[in-house]
């Protein structure tokens, strides 16, 4: 097709930012993660040149926990991980689709990372600093959840760049004009389908957002000690931020591990949420949950729905799903989710890295997904176009995605029908990264009634209006 676009040039930088206050999610508390930013150049047939932009935390925490090995060797790793997979995107000199692209590239991403990872091991800057003897031979490779990270700026990018240099939005350019059916990817069954036929024809003008409520965040007001806070005018308790921004989705991020600690947890928020619900005459609420892989079995996250459906059938009744409750492995703990969805629906997070996890989680009984752009714009819609066609829910999660990528986050989700809104966490934890952003998109970044506004998405690529950020 002349829309096809050829790679020209790749090229990735790295900022790091630190946190306001830790982020607490399972047993990992964050407080810095260094930030990646793509630059790419493509051509199409026409001859027609553009660049586009992309970009992610490089959030190891989440990606590649780890008792042995150090933060700052992990995020090295990644950016080591960027700067390979830039140089293998650019090496790539046919013409096609970005989707195309990603996909032909990424069965080289696990060769690489075993690549990168064994030579930080070889020359000592990857090594165990607690819990390993030192001087017993050892080898580390991050989990392919982590090259997915490191890929998905360059990814976006390509989108970026592939609707500026055809002069669309990069969602009117996932049709027939522009590129092949789902069936390479998805089978015969989608033949003749397309991406586009299960996306919005706009974005929705506002979206609500979930506000993140980490497991070291306080609750009220007349918990924060004020000699332990930032002095930057932002509120420092969950209360000020409902009174704040209108929210009405809160995500809680529980232990998974402390039943009465969890299940007090959850109740107290639906309890302080009313409390100014009613103050402020607010809408109706809406929860969500997740221990980040932390329950030992599916029967733990039973026990609490169903002792907090005791105590509270409106806290019961206002929870949406849960994610994630088990480890990420799907094959090494194979639990039987069967029992547990007939209860709320809980979606597979940490464990989508692929198509064939996707599968495997509905053998098991998993309700449906969760999505995030950190895993790949191009995986992210097959994996939405193959759950719009089946019917499962899915959602729209976040990375703490500030910058461009909170920009890519709110666009895919107003473009297309998860349960509800999206998450986006930056303006809590890092809310400072974003400022050139938020210039051009400030109801974007800055809530109002709960809601982000789209209305500053415009021109081609990913709406993002490079020109005016700088």
């Amino acid at each position: 097709m002349q829309s096809d676009i050829k790679i020209l040039e790749v090229e990735a930088s790295f900022t790091p930012l630190k946190f306001r206050t830790p982020l607490k999610f399972g047993a990992v508390v964050v407080e810095d993660t260094a930030y990646s930013q793509v630059r790419v150049k493509v051509e199409n047939h026409r001859g027609e040149a553009a660049e586009g932009f992309g970009g992610i935390l490089l959030s190891d925490g989440w990606a590649w926990p780890s008792k042995v090995i150090e933060h700052q060797q992990r995020e090295e790793t990644m950016k080591e991980m960027t700067k390979k997979l830039c140089r293998l995107f650019a090496s790539y000199k046919e013409f096609g689709h970005p989707i195309e692209i990603f996909f032909n590239l990424e069965e080289k991403f696990k060769r690489i990372n075993k690549e990168v990872c064994n030579k930080l091991t070889c020359s000592g800057r990857i090594y165990p600093t607690r819990g390993l003897d030192k001087s017993s031979p050892y080898n580390f490779e991050m989990p392919f959840l982590g090259a997915l990270i490191c890929a998905s700026p360059i990814d976006a990018a390509l989108h970026d760049a592939f609707g500026k240099v055809n002069e669309i939005s990069v969602y009117n350019g996932y049709g027939r004009e522009f590129m092949s059916d789902l069936s390479p990817w998805l089978g015969e069954e989608f033949k003749g389908k397309y991406i586009a036929d299960y996306l919005r024809k706009e974005y929705l003008p506002r979206i609500p957002v979930f506000h993140l409520v980490g497991g070291l965040d306080k609750l009220r007001k007349n918990e924060v000690d004020e000699s332990d806070i930032p002095a930057d005018g932002l509120p420092n308790s969950l209360e000020e931020w409902i009174e704040k921004d209108g929210l009405t989705c809160l995500k809680i991020k529980l232990k998974g591990n402390d039943l009465n600690w969890d299940i007090r947890r959850v109740l107290e928020i639906v309890k302080l949420s009313h409390e100014i619900k009613t103050s402020q005459n607010r809408g109706k609420l809406f929860f969500s949950g997740d221990t980040n892989e932390q329950c030992e079995s599916p029967e733990y996250l039973v026990e609490m729905l169903n002792k907090i459906k005791e105590k509270s059938p409106r806290a019961f009744e206002e929870i949406l799903y849960f994610e994630q409750p088990t480890e990420r492995d799907l094959n090494a703990h194979a639990f039987d989710l069967h029992k547990l969805s007939q209860i709320k629906p809980i979606l597979l997070d940490e464990s989508l890295v692929n198509l064939e996890n996707f599968e495997r989680a509905k053998e098991l009984g998993w309700s449906g997904i969760a999505l995030k752009t950190c895993k790949g714009q191009s995986a992210s819609l097959i994996l939405m176009a193959k759950a719009s066609e089946e019917k499962i829910p899915y959602s729209v999660q976040d990375l703490t995605n500030p910058k461009l990528s909170l920009i890519q986050s709110i666009g895919l989700a107003a473009r297309i029908n998860p349960i509800k809104g999206v998450e986006a966490n930056a303006r809590q934890f890092i809310p400072f990264a974003s400022e050139k952003e938020e210039r051009v998109h400030p109801e974007l970044f800055q809530l109002k009634d709960g809601e982000a506004s789209t209305k500053t998405l415009q021109g081609p690529g990913l709406g993002y209006q490079i020109g005016k950020i700088g």
